[in-house]
Parts: C-alpha cells; sequence; structure tokens
C-alpha cells in the first residue's frame, strides 16, 4: 500500500469516532461521506484534504451528531442535511480542536451552533447559513441510517454455500464502471485509549502510519421484470439467468433454494447491465410459537376487495338478462308443442361471481423500515400488520395469495424469504413466520420487485395478477441510491404492467413525502397512509386502478 493510501488515518479516525472505522476512497465524483463504519474519502485527492476529510467526518460519529434520531429527521431532505452537515460540522471541529489540540484542525468558521439538536432546529428554518467547504464532504442519513440497521439476520453466500454451475459474472464487470463500484467495508478493531502520550502520537501518524488491505466490491443491482422481447436490441431487457444448486449435501440442494441473475437498469447510461444482480428466494422457517399470530380484522377492507377480481359468469334459463338464451329458446318451443307450460326463461345473464386475482404481497424487510412513527410503532409493524390483514382477506374471498419479503445486502445477494406460497395455507403457522420476520439489510427495490413479479406470473396460476408492494419507498443499497435507483425501481414497475401483471405501491405508517413516491413508483398506482385501516374505504377503487392501468405506458 502506498504511504498516501487513506488507509493510513484509521487509527486517528477511530480514535475521534470512538469506535473501529475504515478508511478508503469513494467512488469516483463522489464526495467524501461515511456510513458509520467506513470513512469514505475523495479519490484522487490530496493527502491534506483527504486527512481533513477523516476529520470532519469521524468528528461527527465521535460527537453523536449523526444519531439515528437525528437523521430520521434529515432523510429525504437533502437541502436541510446539507445546512445541518456545515452548521453540525463547524461546532464538531471547534470541540475537535479544543480537545486535541495536537491535532490540526480549523473549521474555516466559527460555530454558531452548541449542540446538535441546535444545529438541527436552525438547519430546518430559512436563518442564512453559510455553505460548507467542499472538504466536509457530504450527509447521507438513508446510507447511516440503513447501516445501523442491520442485524446480521440474511444468509449470506457463504452461509448458503450456494455451488453455481452457470458461474458468476467476472469480478471484472465492477470496475468497467468505476460510477458504481464501491469498497468492502471491513471492520477492524483498535483499542485506543485517550492520553497525552496518544494525542502527541496521533499527530505523528497522520503523516506516516499505515496498514494493509484494500479490497473493492461491486455496485448495485436492478431486476428484470416485464415483456419477455424476442427481438434482441440495444435497450433490450435481457432474461433472467437461472442459477442451478448442485445435489451434494450443500444447503441450496436441501432446502431447495432458487435463485437468478437478473439485469439492472441504468438510467446514466440508458441501458440494462445484464445479469447484473441475483435474488434468492428461500422458505422463511416456521416460528415454533404461534400463540401471537392473530390478525386484525377489517370488515370495511373486506367489502371493499369483494368487489374486485371477480370473473363474469354466465347463467342460462334467467327470467331476465343481457341476451336470449338459444337453448332456452328451443327447450321452450319443444315443450308448448308437447303440451306443457314451463316458466319461460329465455334470457343469459352474465355476472360477476368468479374470483380469477392472484395476488403477490411483497413486504419490505430491510433496516429502513426500522423507522417509528410519532406513537412510537416500528413503519415494519405497520406493513407486517397489514400485509397480514390484506393476505387473510384475500385468501378468504377466494383469491390466490402469496407473501413475500425482500431485503438486500448488495447486488449478489437479494433475499426473498417466502413466507406463504400460492400452494400453502396462510393459518397460524404462517402468520407466526410474518410475526417472526426482523428487517435488516438494504432496499434493493427494483430487484425484489422483478424477483416477485417472476414468482407472481409463473406460479398464480390465474388470468389477473397483481403485486402490491409494501414499502416506505426509500431504494437504497450499495451503489444504488438517488436518481439511479428511482429509476430502476420505475423501470421493474414497468416491466411489469407492459407484462400484463398490476402494480400497486403502499407506504403505511411511513412520512415519506409524496414526491418521493412519485419518484420512485412512478406512473404505478400508489397511496400512502398512517394505517391500512385509512386505506380500507377506497382499497376497492386502489385495486380496480391499478388493474385498469395494465400495459399503460408509465
Amino acid at each position: 500500500m502506498s504511504p498516501s493510501h487513506p488507509e493510513r488515518f484509521r487509527l486517528v479516525a477511530s480514535f475521534i469516532a470512538g469506535r473501529a472505522l475504515d478508511i478508503t476512497e469513494a467512488p469516483a465524483g463522489q464526495s467524501a461521506h461515511t456510513n458509520g463504519r467506513v470513512v469514505l474519502v475523495s479519490a484522487g485527492a490530496s493527502v491534506e484534504q483527504q486527512r481533513r476529510e477523516v476529520l470532519v467526518q469521524s468528528a461527527l460519529l465521535g460527537a453523536g451528531s449523526v444519531d439515528a434520531r437525528l437523521l430520521k429527521r434529515l432523510r429525504g431532505r437533502p437541502s436541510v442535511a446539507r445546512r445541518y452537515l456545515a452548521l453540525e460540522g463547524r461546532r464538531v471541529l471547534r470541540d475537535l480542536a479544543d480537545r486535541l489540540p495536537a491535532i490540526d484542525v480549523d473549521p474555516d468558521e466559527e460555530p454558531t451552533t452548541a449542540t446538535a439538536d441546535e444545529s438541527l432546529n436552525v438547519a430546518r428554518t430559512r436563518k442564512r447559513v453559510s455553505d460548507a467547504p467542499p472538504w466536509f464532504g457530504a450527509l447521507r442519513p438513508s446510507l447511516l441510517l440503513a447501516s445501523a440497521h442491520e442485524t446480521g439476520l440474511a444468509a449470506t453466500d457463504n452461509d448458503l454455500r450456494l455451488e453455481l454451475t452457470l458461474g458468476d459474472p467476472a469480478e471484472g464487470d465492477d470496475e468497467d464502471d468505476p460510477a458504481q463500484k464501491s469498497r468492502i467495508l471491513r471492520i477492524f478493531e483498535t483499542p485506543v485509549t485517550m492520553t497525552d502520550a496518544v494525542a502527541n502520537f496521533l499527530r505523528k501518524i497522520m503523516g506516516g502510519s499505515r496498514s494493509e488491505g484494500s479490497d473493492s466490491a461491486g455496485g448495485e443491482m436492478q431486476i428484470r421484470s416485464v415483456r419477455r422481447a424476442r427481438s434482441a436490441g440495444l435497450n433490450a431487457r435481457p432474461l433472467p439467468t437461472p442459477i442451478r444448486f448442485t445435489d451434494d449435501g450443500k444447503p441450496g440442494a436441501a432446502f431447495g433454494i432458487g435463485g437468478a441473475w437478473y439485469p439492472e437498469w441504468d438510467v446514466f447510461d440508458g441501458r440494462y447491465r445484464p445479469e447484473w444482480c441475483r435474488v434468492i428466494e428461500f422458505p422463511l422457517t416456521s416460528a415454533a410459537d404461534v400463540s401471537a399470530a392473530g390478525v386484525t380484522q377489517d370488515d370495511m377492507l373486506r367489502r371493499r376487495l369483494s368487489r374486485v377480481g371477480l370473473a363474469p359468469k354466465i347463467l342460462r334459463a334467467r327470467p331476465d338478462g343481457d341476451e336470449l338464451d338459444l337453448e332456452a329458446l328451443i327447450d321452450l318451443f319443444v315443450d308448448l308443442r308437447s303440451g306443457f307450460s314451463p316458466p319461460e326463461n329465455l334470457y343469459v345473464e352474465r355476472r360477476k361471481l368468479a374470483r380469477d386475482l392472484g395476488v403477490l404481497i411483497l413486504l419490505d424487510a430491510s433496516g429502513s423500515a426500522n423507522d417509528s412513527d410519532a406513537e412510537g410503532l416500528a413503519v415494519h409493524d405497520h406493513q407486517r400488520r397489514a400485509a397480514a390483514t390484506l393476505a387473510v382477506t384475500l385468501d378468504e374471498l377466494g383469491d390466490r395469495v402469496a407473501v413475500y419479503a425482500f431485503r438486500s445486502h448488495g447486488r449478489r445477494a437479494v433475499h426473498l424469504p417466502a413466507i406463504k406460497t400460492f400452494d400453502q395455507r396462510f393459518g397460524a403457522a404462517g402468520r407466526a413466520r410474518l410475526n417472526q420476520l426482523e428487517p435488516s439489510g438494504y432496499t434493493r427495490l427494483g430487484a425484489g420487485i422483478r424477483g416477485a413479479g417472476e414468482i407472481l406470473k409463473t406460479r398464480s396460476g390465474t388470468p389477473k395478477q397483481l403485486l402490491l408492494v409494501l414499502s416506505d419507498g426509500f431504494p437504497y443499497d450499495e451503489g444504488y441510491e438517488g436518481r439511479y435507483a428511482e429509476a430502476d425501481a420505475r423501470k421493474a414497475l414497468e416491466e411489469l404492467r407492459a407484462d400484463g401483471v398490476a402494480c400497486l405501491c403502499l407506504s403505511i405508517g411511513a412520512s415519506t413525502e409524496t414526491g418521493v413516491l412519485e419518484r420512485v413508483f412512478g406512473s404505478t398506482s400508489f397511496a400512502g397512509a398512517a394505517a391500512l385501516s385509512d386505506l380500507s374505504p377506497q382499497m376497492d377503487e386502489l385495486f380496480l386502478g391499478a388493474l385498469r392501468e395494465l400495459a399503460a405506458p408509465g
């Protein structure tokens, strides 16, 4: 490793932040930032600039400036986040200079706030705030929240020990696009105590210490969904590539775990990235305790949904109807010539009686669903209860229903745990599986939609199909955020609709702004509410509106 490599600063960064940190360079073109475990500095910047970037980002972590309660009020508000960074960055740097005079750090201006809460309150007002200098970098609330919420419950490639006969895409694919690559976040332990000797030592190592190792990881994933185009073209959507597992005792074969590579839409290049994301479907193990597997009944929801998903059924020999029943007319003529006077039931009546709808409920189980509402109830709890109520109601009405969750850990590990398949009952065991689901990981929304859409199209067995997405509408993963992630999610929904699959997206219990939902879901039907009961009176209109939009242009 070169003496100028930014990892030389990781010891001082860990010391300032009060936690183990790694240091690496951000993808080209990105500002310095942190996800709480790694500080990413500007690629190719001078040693002095990288040193200052490390100081401000690690000082924010050490001062508690990026605690979850503060970040939740900044997420989705980039202008407020920039103002907050300008105020809080100057404050924490001044505090750092007072505590550790041996470390040469000086903010460009004197701080005007005394606490993080005061900085946040000022940032949310119209009061003038001086712009932060470029070396302050950026603040990414969604990235920090998602990293903090990871619980380690999701299976990794090593956990599943998958052996693929088709092979993974070459690692070099990641390096072909520097805009999408990111560094592996390597965690290490650095026990340091705060003494004068250590403070003096830190000043020396700022120019000389080095550490080993600097791995790189790939960008994100998107998924495939829609029309199976028979002709190839520059922007033709590639079909998913199945993953086959060897039957040699590996967990993939033992538990029937399957997967597929899906493409991802790159809005910046205007093309698909073929075989970019791996989506893994696997059964969620049953919970032992089914005592708390109850489901909230919603009579209004049942009445509304009873009007949806009905196919016309022809009733013959009716006293009135839409048209004459020729068979009944002939029978009447024969009976009259035979001396009988039967009732004149001579019409055909068409009624909507038979259910013909298949619904896959896709539940966001990523770490961002841990956010809480004003009453302290997590968004995940709202969405999980909504999924249970919708699944039970639709199942009782006679529809084909499946319930899947989704979360991601990079583009090679998008997980679709099956809570209820189309062929399973949603009894106490299924409801217990849903209750035990804990949010973790990231939100690779496009990949989750494409994987779930393929399941819906191939396994529902119904003429009408609807994908019901329950999510807070914040797509995020490593290399998958902002305009790129929003465009990929919209593209995945457009693909499904072009394939004749209706899509409806609901944000239950989340505080996501309508503008954010519009950017993520596009022209697909969507709605947001504090609770499912708030949407129940209009649920039939939402379902029917989504079904009417089939194959409509996005």
